[in-house]
Parts: C-alpha cells; structure tokens; sequence
C-alpha cells in the first residue's frame, strides 16, 4: 500500500483511499484509543471521532508520509477531549481498582495475567511517564511520535521515559529491560 498514493487520493475526495488508509492500522488505532478511554464502547467513540475529522481536515496534512503520526495524534487529541468533557481522569491517571476493572473486560488485546502485573507496575509512575512509556512499548510508537502526540519536547519524551524506566527497575529488584 501506498501511504503517499491514497493520502493524494483521500485529498482529493475519495473516501474510499482515506478508508483504506484507516482499515491498514484500524488496531493500533483500537489500542492506543482503549489504552486512553479505559472501555471498548469510548474507545470506538473516540475512533469514529477521529474518522469524521480526518475526512474533514485530510486536505492540510502536507507529508503523505507523516498520515498514520498525524492520525494517532488526532486521536490522542479526542480521547484527551472526550475525557475532558465526561470530567474524567485518564486511564493512565486512575487509581488501580479501575485499572484492574478495564483488565476483566473481554478484550482480545490483553493477556489478563501479564497485562495485570504490568498494570500494577506501571501505576507506580507518574501519568507522564507512564504515558510515555505505554505509547512507547505498547504501542511501539517513535520518540519523535511521542513528542508529536502529545505535544512535549523529544529530550522531554526521552527524559520521562528513562526515569520511568528507573523506577521500574528498582520497583522488580534491579536489572536492565
């Protein structure tokens, strides 16, 4: 598939292109929306939200290239709205009740077992760090995508990942990742 080709052809009206362009990582898109909303149900609202402004604004994305960064970051913008206007906390905010909850949903993308001690490390960072380091290991983004999605500098990005890193060394007794 040609990300180039279809974001030309997506600009110029065919919804057809942009569907492809969505169905490629539909996913990845489906994680990083659940990591956010905490439920299948908000996590598909945030998606048909990001849908409905992809085809309205496709036509100033500049770099076809850069669709999928462009993308994710319009989600992560929708989630961060969405949560705002049901005056909830992020997922990766709450207390560790709620997130042992999201865990017991049927959900094919998580393995309760591991996913469960990974959540109880990770509710030991902060939201920033472990923010960073779930968009960076869950969802296999870059750095710079980081950085682009939510809106801190790279050295930032780097520097929260590191220092979440850290804790979590010491919090499973030592080692390297």
């Amino acid at each position: 598939m040609k990300v180039n080709h279809l974001v030309k052809q997506a600009q110029k009206g065919n919804k057809e292109a942009l569907l492809q362009l969505i169905m490629a990582d539909k996913d990845a898109y489906y994680r990083l929306a659940y990591t956010y909303m905490g439920n299948e149900h908000d996590a598909m609202d945030a998606m048909e939200d990001m849908i409905v402004t992809l085809y309205e604004k496709i036509d100033q994305l500049k770099k076809g290239e850069a669709f999928y960064s462009w993308s994710k970051t319009i989600l992560v913008n929708r989630c961060k709205t969405l949560l705002r206007k049901k005056d909830r906390l992020l997922p990766l905010e709450n207390e560790t009740e709620s997130l042992f909850a999201a865990l017991t949903d049927d959900n094919p993308y998580r393995d309760a077992e591991s996913e469960m001690n990974m959540e109880v490390l990770l509710s030991h960072l902060n939201a920033h760090q472990r923010e960073a380091i779930e968009l960076r290991y869950v969802h296999d983004l870059t750095y710079q995508t980081i950085a682009d999605i939510t809106g801190a500098p790279l050295g930032t990005i780097k520097s929260r990942i590191s220092q979440g890193i850290q804790k979590l060394e010491i919090l499973i007794g030592g080692g390297s990742f």
